[in-house]
């Protein structure tokens, strides 16, 4: 397949999937990383690279400055950057959300002003972390957020990072807000997910790579993933597969992405291994990550390594020339602008 292929095929994809009615973000979204050089700065031109890579081999939907983004030491400047250069390479074959938000409400609302300003195709709110507010400071933070630009919504449920979920009282009554119409689920309460499908118009997106067809064979929309970043083809594969009523070959496409997603998300925190990954297949520069996240210790690293080796058959994920990089990986960066909410 020609680059031009990739390109009409990628376009088509993406078409096909806003054709779901009301769906306004996809069906196959990858939870970016964000590219860094070794001294801990965006390396521009590696994001530029990567964006267009997953849309090539599948992905119509693109999630920056999430968790996985680093989000958390991104300044506002480089989170709105990430959006236009999102936006740019795409050129219209995928869409962009912006991710992150604040666990401050003020803030939220004006980076989310900003973010649409910047051409964000949509937001993902995550439910205010450390602050740990009651299910009616929940709401109101959704609710004023979602008030602050005509963007589409989608609600990110992540009470391990968080430390507080929306309860499922709390979704239903944000249910009825026209901007919000989707949840990221990495909560992994399956009858949750259920009884909220039965009563709402919701649309739900996993979060959570190891669960995404469990997600999918009972009404979710599609996935929010990491290990997409890896390879974004067979999450396309399995989405398609789902979408056509072909739960047999959407298992086994499952089944070949296992110990991937398990290399991936089970030892070191996703972002960490991720860029490790790609580091060593050579599609960044750099595996260098921002503190206080730091790269994988020795041992880590050679479990990844040990899980990469059972990953076979799996479209995009070729690791017969992997070269892993430990010393580049070890530590983590101080940027030189710190990220701040003022």
């Amino acid at each position: 397949m020609t680059a031009a292929d990739g390109v009409i095929a990628a376009s088509k994809r993406y078409a096909e999937s806003m054709t779901h009615t009301g769906n306004p973000f996809g069906q196959v979204l990858v939870a970016l990383v964000t590219p860094m050089t070794a001294d801990g700065e965006v390396d521009w031109p590696a994001v530029e690279k990567h964006i267009d890579r997953v849309i090539a081999d599948g992905a119509d939907g693109i999630v920056v400055t999430g968790t996985t983004g680093e989000t958390s030491t991104l300044t506002d400047a480089e989170k709105l950057r990430l959006v236009e250069v999102g936006k740019d390479v795409a050129g219209g074959r995928a869409k962009i959300i912006t991710g992150g938000g604040s666990n401050e409400t003020a803030h939220a609302i004006e980076l989310y002003k900003a973010s649409e300003k910047a051409g964000a195709d949509g937001i993902m709110i995550v439910t205010p972390y450390y602050n740990k507010p009651t299910q009616a400071g929940i709401l109101t933070h959704f609710r004023l957020v979602a008030d602050a630009t005509d963007l589409p919504v989608i609600l990110y449920d992540i009470p391990g990072r968080t430390g507080v979920p929306i309860k499922y009282e709390t979704i239903l009554r944000l249910a009825k807000h026209p901007n919000i119409l989707a949840v990221k689920d990495a909560k992994g309460d399956f009858s949750e997910v259920s009884r909220v499908l039965n009563q709402t118009d919701l649309m739900y997106f996993s979060g959570d790579d190891a669960n995404v067809l469990p997600h999918l064979s009972i009404g979710a929309t599609g996935l929010i993933g990491v290990t997409a970043n890896i390879t974004s083809a067979p999450y396309r594969t399995i989405v398609d597969a789902v979408n056509r009523g072909d739960l047999k070959a959407a298992t086994a496409e499952h089944k070949r992405l296992e110990p991937l997603v398990r290399a991936v998300m089970t030892h070191v925190p996703g972002t960490v291994s991720a860029k490790y990954i790609l580091h060593g297949l050579g599609r960044i520069g750099s595996p260098r990550v921002r503190l206080p996240l730091v790269g994988p210790e020795e041992w880590e690293a050679a479990i990844i390594e040990d899980e990469l080796a059972l990953v076979t058959d799996v479209p995009g994920a070729d690791f017969s020339n992997f070269r892993p990089d430990r010393n580049a990986a070890a530590g983590g960066a101080l940027p030189k602008v710190h990220g701040t909410t003022r």
